[in-house]
């Protein structure tokens, strides 16, 4: 079992991350929240869960262990598979999800893209006890999005890239992505992707 991967960052998308380690490329599944963490840097360290079924192999990636355990504790509840898990932890800071699971904040949840109602309640009461004997704390939080220096254009690129590879259609990716950079020129591309979450 592959408990991390430490190495060069070869490449960096906000959904994949390429890290480097003695000649081998591992591409790892990456949340926002990882992608601002690593951002910048020439090496990094991330965290890993293996995905290994009959028809693929795939590399979850995490910037700290508390990440990587609520990924863990969201794909024990039936119904959220990797994606979604990693979509939740795209909209949401691990410190965001502890507390609106402790404060049952259903409403919320079921804002990110693929969650419903129902499915958010499943969330919130399979694992807000295990949330709180796990000793997750709220308090923890990640490193913030880095300002990017890139042009406007470029943050719609990856901005669009991101949501394709997250599932989205292209053309409404487009549509979600213009409109939000209309409305702010300055945005991140990690604050235009979650955005977009909430609205595709």
């Amino acid at each position: 079992m592959i408990d991390y991967v430490k190495g060069e960052l070869a490449e960096l998308t906000p959904a994949i991350a390429v890290i480097e380690c003695h000649g081998v490329g591992y591409a790892t599944n990456i949340s926002l929240n990882t992608y601002s963490a690593i951002q910048g840097k020439k090496e990094c360290k991330l965290f890993v869960y293996e995905a290994i079924r009959e028809d693929a192999y795939v590399l979850y990636g995490f910037a700290t262990k508390e990440e990587r355990e609520l990924f863990l504790l969201l794909i024990s509840v039936s119904g959220i598979g990797g994606n979604t898990a990693r979509m939740i932890l795209s909209a949401l800071s691990p410190a965001e999800l502890v507390n609106v699971i402790g404060s049952e904040n259903a409403h919320l949840l079921k804002s990110v893209k693929g969650i419903g109602l129902k499915t958010a309640q499943r969330i919130i009461v399979d694992l807000k006890d295990k949330i709180k004997s796990g000793g997750i704390s709220s308090g923890n939080t990640m490193c913030g999005p880095t300002s990017l220096s890139v042009a406007n254009a470029q943050v719609q690129e990856e901005a669009i890239a991101a949501l394709t590879m997250l599932g989205f259609a292209l053309t409404p990716s487009q549509k979600v992505v213009s409109a939000i950079l209309q409305e702010d020129p300055e945005a991140h591309v990690e604050q235009v992707i979650k955005l977009a979450l909430k609205r595709l």
